[in-house]
């Protein structure tokens, strides 16, 4: 049997499983294990075998449930919540400023959790009724929301990132180095466009008009909220940079200053770790089992040649390799339509990655770029996760047609700055160079 007729019937049932509904991970698997069966008989089947042990005791991957259980305490212990009651003190009486705040809550969490959806669901839980109730535009709040809560992939500690590095094999450290700069260009390009919008419509987030003023002391009294969160932030970020540990280290350090901010606040309940632990359970479980599925699909694929095809079809192009990143990147954001990111990263890097070091390019600067496509597939209406994660949490009177009108603004601030990194690489790569020439 040839090789191109088993990967075309390989991808044409990806498809169509996937158009079904099954379950991502036990496609691949399913596939995976059929074709190996066929193409080299059962006694073959030891190599998937193998290959799941060496994914199972991977060190690295020892990060993930860390990072998750240290997010899903925090949202637990209602911390969260502090810190909108924070930035409502400071940004509530600005024309604008709830979205803007709103934003740069979604940062805050991002550097604290990296999880996606636990950023969209307390914002809109906490921030969206405040806003609505204030006369914003629904769609101007949604979006806010939506833009900011995806932050989370690319600002480290993110669980995206972590599974890239190990696919493509490069430092996890280096990759949460790389991600903190272009996050915060994000963020700011998010909060500019809100200020701007609003500066030239006031009707699209008008400034209360019988709110009294609150004194600067009340002010500056509300910022011991912060408190936590920022040790959360320096002892996991911090020991990363200073070189003190490793980022499956800096994960348990994260973990202990999640929990310690609970006793702090007086929020740690037994109901709340194990609600903590059961979630932990259920995201981690789902990345392994997709992981295990695609290892095993690409196993197959490179088995049988398929790789090899695509390096040789690409070093055959007489393109500019700006063309054929162009068009790696629009492959990404269109599967981001129907996939989730963890799904693209374990189908997709370990063919890109190596067409990207023969193009002459930095694995690192392209793993950038794939998050913020990771991102604006986040935010893509039908399919966004962000869209279905808000979608839960809307008040009456809201349609998910308004958040997707609310989302496109954003999505073409990420694209811009999308294009901006790929214009200008030391955006991306400046600070982890720097980092690098500090541990030498």
């Amino acid at each position: 049997m040839e090789s191109s007729l088993v990967l075309f019937g390989m991808f044409a049932s990806l498809i169509v499983l996937m158009l079904s509904g099954a379950g991502l991970a036990f496609v691949l698997g399913a596939i995976a294990f059929l074709a190996t069966a066929t193409l080299w008989g059962p006694s073959a089947l030891i190599v998937t075998v193998l290959n799941t042990f060496e994914t199972m005791t991977s060190e690295a991957l020892m990060a993930i449930p860390l990072y998750v259980l240290m997010a899903a305490i925090l949202q637990k212990s209602r911390i969260i919540d502090d810190l909108y009651t924070a930035m409502e003190t400071w940004f509530g009486g600005v024309s604008g400023g709830l979205a803007i705040g709103t934003v740069v809550i979604c940062t805050i969490m991002a550097a604290m959790t990296g999880v996606v959806g636990a950023a969209v669901a307390a914002m809109g839980i906490l921030a969206l009724p405040s806003m609505l109730s204030r006369g914003y535009h629904p769609p101007l709040a949604l979006g806010a929301i939506c833009a900011g809560g995806t932050l989370g992939i690319l600002i480290p500690p993110s669980v995206v990132t972590i599974v890239y590095a190990i696919t493509a094999q490069i430092s996890i450290g280096q990759m949460f180095i790389a991600g903190i700069i272009p996050g915060l260009v994000l963020a700011v390009g998010y909060c500019s466009y809100i200020w701007v919008r609003v500066a030239l419509n006031p009707k699209l987030a008008p400034k209360p008009v019988d709110e009294t003023t609150i004194p600067l002391s009340q002010k500056v009294a509300s910022l011991r909220h912060l408190a936590l969160p920022a040790l959360v932030i320096l002892s996991v970020l911090g020991s990363i940079y200073a070189g003190i540990a490793t980022p499956t280290e800096a994960a348990a350090v994260g973990v202990l200053g999640a929990l310690l901010s609970a006793i702090f606040s007086g929020r740690l309940e037994l109901s709340s770790l194990n609600a903590a632990a059961t979630d932990t359970l259920r995201v981690t479980a789902m990345i392994l089992w997709i992981t295990l599925g695609a290892k095993a699909f690409i196993s197959v694929f490179v088995a049988t040649g398929g790789a090899d095809s695509v390096l040789s079809f690409v070093e055959s192009l007489d393109s500019s390799r700006y063309v054929v990143l162009l068009a790696m990147l629009l492959v990404l954001i269109f599967l981001g339509l129907f996939l989730d990111e963890i799904g693209i990263i374990l189908l997709c890097v370990p063919v890109f990655v190596p067409i990207i070091k023969t193009l002459g390019f930095d694995p690192l600067w392209f793993g950038v770029l794939f998050m913020v496509t990771a991102q604006m597939a986040y935010i893509t209406p039908p399919f966004g996760y962000t869209l279905f994660y808000l979608k839960g949490v809307l008040p009456d009177g809201i349609g998910i047609g308004q958040v997707y009108r609310g989302v496109i603004p954003f999505f073409l601030i990420q694209v811009v700055v999308l294009i901006l990194f790929v214009a200008f690489p030391e955006i991306v790569t400046w600070l982890p160079e720097q980092a690098a020439a500090r541990l030498k």
